[in-house]
């Protein structure tokens, strides 16, 4: 059964759902990972510091506090403009959360399964290149390769190879994160058999250039 994600829960609680949603602001104390196409030695973890700024090579510090993820990349990709012949082809994520918000985000998470009736089955959620993005319940015992099957798909821009699930211990709050290519297992590998569990989100990422 398919069922709305409210655009609040979703955002605090996921990292790349924040992005691909645009709806969260990036906040003091996020954890950002920058790819430039053009040079991978700039690639890097950006730890957005108290004062609202990240520090980038070749250019210092740029505002990123309250800025979306697409506007950040687009602010980075004018700031290293002069250091390329064109501006250059930025890849941002969010890759951990500020301490606070993750708090919030758990207790939202908790607060949403307490709420859903015991009907058999089990809360996941799909963002990014699905076509079916959102809360999904799913049988129990449900794996992520018959998810993939039964959700409708992924989009023509997916990178099937890179396609992530995020799980959340409920006892440590920690996060894991396995990532699955679905892309070989189409091409005939071996699928890790992965269970859905509640609250598990799978979020496949953009197609990157020649991917």
């Amino acid at each position: 059964m398919l069922r709305t994600l409210f655009g609040l829960i979703l955002a605090l609680a996921l990292a790349p759902a924040a992005m691909a949603q645009s709806s969260y602001r990036i906040q003091s104390g996020d954890v950002l990972q920058m790819e430039v196409l053009e040079d991978p030695s700039l690639n890097r973890s950006l730890l957005v510091l108290p004062d609202g700024t990240v520090s980038l090579p070749l250019v210092g510090g740029v505002n990123a506090a309250g800025q979306s993820v697409d506007g950040l990349k687009a602010a980075i990709s004018a700031a290293l403009a002069s250091k390329f012949a064109a501006p250059p082809t930025i890849f941002l994520s969010v890759g951990s959360l500020n301490p606070t918000t993750t708090a919030v985000a758990q207790a939202s998470a908790t607060l949403a399964a307490q709420s859903v009736a015991n009907n058999g089955l089990v809360d996941v959620y799909a963002v990014g290149e699905v076509a079916k993005p959102g809360r999904i319940g799913v049988a129990a015992g449900t794996t992520l390769l018959q998810f993939l099957a039964e959700s409708g798909g992924l989009t023509k821009f997916a990178s099937a190879k890179r396609i992530q699930l995020r799980r959340v211990d409920s006892k440590t709050g920690k996060e894991a994160v396995y990532t699955y290519n679905y892309k070989a297992v189409q091409n005939g590998a071996s699928a890790p058999v992965i269970v859905l569990q509640e609250g598990d989100v799978i979020v496949v990422p953009e197609r990157r250039l020649f991917e």
